[in-house]
């Protein structure tokens, strides 16, 4: 059974402003949000709006493309280029669906004849038609990058709150060359039926070091900050304009030793039309980070 929980407009998530020069203040907010859940806003991050609202355009003019259209550019090997509607099923146990939405993913761009191009997930990403979308692909560029770029600060901030060096993150096998991922969602226009086994994305745990997910206005996501309660309690997540929801994954606990925990979340209300822009942050697999006798800042 899941009972279902209102954080409230923004007020139940812990706020990380990029701009307070105290970094040790802001290091500590985190330390405290990974170790309720892992699930914190981030703003002043230094991305337009106009960048942002770019995005959403470009975004929903490709997902209304007819679906022959969409079906040129589909995932290759590297997990580049477009997935169909309800290709995905995060939660098969509870499923009797796919989830109802479909994506297009972009990443790390290294060209053919890169060495790091046989490198799995590198090599050329897939991209539509310039001439069915002009710009498209100049514009999903720029906003990988800034959102690269405010992935690598969050981690900044996080090395600190685990009394690491603020560039421990910053290795070669790491952030420099990271695996990450922009995933373009877009959900279905109905309400999830979790009775009849229907999501819009099931509940998961994101298997990387951190997410930075941008939405449209319409709330949807949910999360669990104890899978193993009973009942379990779900809390919206509501979308605050112009910041990033950041969630941490498995590969941060994992390298914590089970310090900073991974939510539970699922994507209930189907009604976000062009709604989630996810830069999901992997890196490498490295030995755990032991920190078991570390005090709190």
């Amino acid at each position: 059974m899941a009972v279902s929980a209102d954080v409230g407009n923004g007020k139940g998530l812990i706020t990380i402003d990029l701009s307070n020069c105290n970094l040790a203040h802001s290091a500590s907010l985190i330390r405290q949000a990974c170790l309720d859940g892992g699930f914190f806003y981030v703003i002043n991050h230094g991305i337009r709006q106009e960048l942002f609202e770019e995005l959403f355009d470009r975004s929903r003019t490709f997902f209304q493309l007819p679906l022959e259209e969409k079906m040129k550019v589909l995932k290759n090997k590297d997990f580049k280029g477009y997935t169909p509607l309800m290709d995905q099923m995060l939660d098969p146990s509870k499923q009797s669906t796919g989830d109802c939405k479909e994506g297009y993913y972009i990443g790390f761009e290294v060209a053919k004849d890169d060495p790091h191009a046989t490198k799995r997930f590198f090599g050329p990403n897939v991209w539509p038609s310039a001439d069915k979308l002009p710009g498209w692909k100049q514009t999903m560029e720029k906003y990988y990058q800034e959102a690269l770029g405010v992935g690598r600060r969050v981690a900044r901030l996080i090395a600190l709150s685990l009394n690491l060096e603020a560039d421990f993150f910053d290795k070669p096998e790491i952030l420099e060359e990271p695996i990450a991922i922009l995933r373009l969602l877009h959900y279905v226009d109905e309400i999830s039926k979790p009775e009849l086994g229907i999501y819009g994305a099931g509940a998961h745990s994101d298997f990387g070091l951190l997410t930075l997910l941008v939405t449209d206005e319409v709330s949807g996501l949910q999360i669990c900050k104890n899978k193993d309660a009973e009942p379990q309690i779900w809390e919206d997540v509501h979308p605050l304009r112009g910041a990033f929801i950041v969630n941490v994954g498995d590969m941060l606990e994992r390298w914590t030793n089970g310090i900073f925990r991974w939510h539970f979340s699922w994507n209930q209300v189907l009604t976000v039309l062009w709604s989630a822009f996810q830069l999901v942050i992997q890196g490498v697999i490295l030995p755990s980070i032991f920190l078991s006798n570390m005090g709190i800042i």
